[in-house]
């Protein structure tokens, strides 16, 4: 695999606890989504990437639309 950011071929796999909260003050009211992904980190910049899961994507999606961002991004950058 190659580093998205800075093609670095320096890519490490960790196992990763994520918990995605909704957004705004409606999210309050909802439970977090824990999610346990693979988690690929360029060991070069620090660009990391994972993938959720089809369950909890599944709840994910399951959010009301306002919940909805313009960035449907899965990279997480530093």
């Amino acid at each position: 695999m190659i580093c998205q950011l800075c093609s670095s071929e320096k890519l490490k796999r960790f196992a990763g606890e994520v918990a995605i909260h909704f957004p705004g003050l409606r999210g309050l009211n909802k439970p977090i989504v824990w999610v346990f992904p693979e988690i690929w980190v360029c060991l070069d910049c620090g660009n990391a990437g994972l993938s959720v899961p089809d369950r909890e994507l599944q709840i994910l999606a399951a959010g009301d639309d306002d919940d909805m961002v313009p960035d449907t991004s899965c990279v997480i950058q530093r």
